[in-house]
């Protein structure tokens, strides 16, 4: 019996030793990647302390882009995820935090703040029907970014204005990372218009309902 538990033993050593047993792969490492504004293209403007406060709240996502996995299609109306490439957070979430910091900024505001029962705002924007990704619909990809806008007088609890926006920018590299420069080039020219769009509802301009 000793014989035979030994013969064993030095039959698995010898297998462990000439690799027939499969050794443990490696997962790839994942990548990941957040939407920020870019310093040198944000233009800062003293807030105005007799303007309205303006309360944001959390944007809703497209169904299917509820995800932190970076999603990407290569035919229509389909929408596959990278696999080991990844936003820090939702896109929504992401997009929340940059949009409060550029509103912050283009001084037409007292304050900028998301919704608090602690503060009573003048105006409140909702943004749903987010969306955000990569397409290998043509050479170079594309990334499309893609919101609903409305902006809520809370006094008198009515619709102020209601816009549609979409930024298109063309990737610099056909893979995840060249997405993710295109995608916050994208963020950044939505949020210009936006602002732009809420100036607009601010001074009561007709461009806003346009």
């Amino acid at each position: 019996m000793k014989n035979w538990v030994a013969g064993v033993a030095c039959a698995l050593l010898a297998l462990t030793a000439s690799g027939c047993f499969p050794t443990r792969t490696e997962s790839p490492p994942t990548h990941t990647f957040r939407l920020s504004l870019d310093p040198e293209r944000t233009e800062i403007r003293q807030a105005d302390i007799n303007g309205p406060i303006l309360l944001i709240s959390m944007p809703l996502a497209e169904p299917g882009y509820e995800t932190t996995k970076m999603v990407y299609v290569k035919r229509p109306y389909e929408l596959e995820q990278y696999a080991v490439n990844q936003w820090a957070e939702t896109p929504a979430r992401m997009f929340a935090s940059v949009m409060v910091e550029k509103l912050s900024r283009i001084g037409a505001w007292r304050a900028v703040v998301p919704p608090s029962g602690s503060i009573r705002g003048d105006l409140r924007l909702d943004t749903y029907g987010l969306s955000l990704q990569q397409e290998f619909l043509q050479d170079p990809s594309l990334v499309r970014m893609s919101v609903r806008a409305q902006l809520i007088d809370v006094r008198e609890a009515r619709i102020v204005g209601t816009r549609a926006f979409e930024a298109v920018e063309p990737t610099p590299s056909g893979d995840a990372y060249g997405g993710v420069v295109a995608a916050n080039q994208a963020t950044a020219a939505l949020l210009d218009a936006m602002a732009s769009w809420l100036r607009d509802c601010v001074k009561r301009s007709p461009e806003c309902s346009r």
